[in-house]
């Protein structure tokens, strides 16, 4: 043991380490927050490669599922727009 180990009380050498033990578990505690929404990021990546594939192969095929992608792309904006505006209504 640490010579200001020896000259404090026990009790007081307990608290010592009790509060150093409640430092590390909040440490360990962010980082495993942070490593779970790294984890979140990856997967919503991977979701977001394949819907471009599909996309992407949807808008080389022919005339009418050009159609369709137009359509699509008009849902998706006006979707957007009305979910900002939501937002920014939500937050006032």
């Amino acid at each position: 043991m640490a010579d200001w180990a020896r000259a404090q009380s026990p009790a007081a050498v307990e608290e010592i380490l009790d509060r150093e033990n409640k430092r590390m578990a909040d440490s360990l505690a962010s980082k495993v927050t942070r490593l779970k929404s790294d984890s979140d990021f990856t997967s919503m990546t991977g979701l977001l490669t394949g819907s471009v594939k599909r996309f992407s192969t949807m808008a080389r095929s022919g005339r009418d599922n050009r159609k369709l992608l137009c359509g699509m792309a008009l849902g998706l904006i006006v979707v957007f727009f009305i979910l900002s505006y939501l937002l920014s209504r939500a937050r006032t």
